[in-house]
């Protein structure tokens, strides 16, 4: 919205409240509220607060933040007859320099080199979470699968009540359905220009939290929150535009992608596992990457392979030419992960990098030495593996700047440790006795 815009909606009287909201290194959603006649002094100056115990944004010393509303990333939320608004900030020091431990900030840098090079980013997503009764009801029994529509239950009507409202807000969504495991649902927000999907992922988790809550269940985006089923996923399409020119598309190279989209996919696997704790930040996430659960684990690309890492999904016009990262779960903190996606994308085509064929097996039923005559590999099999892969690497480094990577490194060292001593009901129910 343009400023005039907002501050004609305030004057109308029907606003009640404004939010202001910012992302914390976890991805998480953080912010605070303030009168509608604050607004106009939020949009010109900002609002101050205090940072200095939002996870991983700055020291105790830089505690004093700005909070500057982005009219790019408005919302408008109907609520009981009037409305409330959420904006998107960015977060600045009092001397107007960018927080660089801001995810937003560091997500935009990369953007920035993006369009320097000639590209614009675009991303898609797919949204994968349960329902549950509530929180200490955690377990499935819909009975439904893949696309089922029939019985139609009372989780289908919550799914459907936030469509209503995401589109109502601006947030497009292209499909809502089923997904393979009872009580899981998925919602695929449309194509668009990165910073607006991140933004709208945000939103949405909110949206869809919220809806369920109010419809007297509970949601989540925990990647495995049930033992013995696929767990949720998030994953990311995207391809890179100049004007309205899919630069992905090859016309009659091979497999119709052209040079950019090799690289950028040569890219993305080349630079996998240094940027697996980022796509999948909490220790549960490891627990759906496992073989069998349609989730991925070996490093390949294919264009109908669903056991791969990367797929190029079929399109009937050229501007629909994408790939495809699956690696990325719910729990994903968007600003961040979408950074080292488009950064490893970019390293690739910079680099030149070629990808290998496709593979088009089933990589999940395939033997070992097969696997080896390909050179298949791994992702990292738990937090603390790919914390090891994403420390030791020079692009994470880069895109993040010295002072955020060092302290999501020691984040997600902390997070491990705090679960490593853990003792689980699983340990108790295998080892006590013996």
């Amino acid at each position: 919205m343009e400023k005039s815009e907002v501050l004609s909606l305030i004057k109308s009287g029907d606003v009640k409240i404004v939010r202001l909201w910012f992302t914390d290194i976890l991805g998480r959603v953080k912010g605070f509220s303030i009168g509608p006649e604050e607004l106009e002094r939020a949009v010109d100056e900002g609002i101050n607060f205090d940072g200095s115990s939002i996870e991983g944004l700055v020291r105790i010393e830089e505690s004093d933040l700005t909070a500057i509303p982005d009219l790019d990333s408005t919302y408008i939320i109907p609520e009981e007859g009037r409305k409330s608004i959420i904006f998107i900030c960015d977060i600045y020091y009092p001397d107007g320099t960018p927080v660089e431990s801001s995810p937003r900030h560091v997500f935009k840098k990369t953007l920035e080199k993006s369009e320097k090079m000639g590209f614009k980013y675009f991303t898609g997503a797919e949204l994968e979470f349960f329902y549950f009764q509530d929180k200490k009801n955690v377990h499935v029994q819909d009975t439904k699968g893949y696309f089922d529509i029939i019985p139609f239950d009372s989780y289908d009507g919550v799914s459907e009540e936030i469509v209503k409202r995401l589109n109502k807000i601006g947030i497009n969504v292209e499909m809502e359905h089923h997904e393979v495991s009872e009580n899981q649902h998925e919602i695929d927000l449309r194509y668009d220009e990165a910073l607006k999907t991140a933004d709208y992922l945000q939103i949405a988790r909110y949206v869809v939290k919220e809806t369920a809550r109010e419809k007297g269940v509970y949601a989540t985006f925990m990647p495995k929150p049930v033992f013995g089923v696929n767990g949720s996923g998030l994953h990311v399409h995207q391809s890179l535009f100049s004007d309205d020119k899919n630069l992905f598309y090859g016309g009659e190279e091979h497999y119709q992608l052209s040079r950019i989209a090799k690289g950028y996919v040569a890219g993305l696997l080349k630079y996998s596992k240094e940027i697996t704790s980022i796509t999948n930040q909490w220790v549960n996430s490891y627990k759906r990457i496992v073989p069998g659960y349609e989730a991925p684990v070996y490093i390949s690309w294919g264009r109908q392979n669903r056991s791969a890492l990367l797929r190029v999904p079929s399109f009937k016009k050229p501007s629909s030419c994408r790939v495809e990262y699956r690696a990325p779960d719910p729990g994903v903190n968007p600003y961040l992960a979408f950074t080292v996606m488009l950064g490893a994308g970019l390293k690739g085509i910079e680099d030149e990098l070629m990808p290998p064929e496709p593979v088009e097996e089933d990589i999940f039923t395939m033997s070992v030495e097969r696997k080896k005559s390909l050179n298949i590999e791994v992702i990292p099999d738990s937090l603390y593996a790919a914390i090891l892969e994403t420390e030791k690497s020079e692009l994470v480094r880069e895109l993040f700047g010295e002072t955020f990577f060092e302290k999501y490194i020691l984040n997600k060292k902390a997070e491990w440790e705090n679960y490593r001593i853990q003792v689980t009901d699983y340990e108790i129910e295998k080892y006590l006795s013996l």
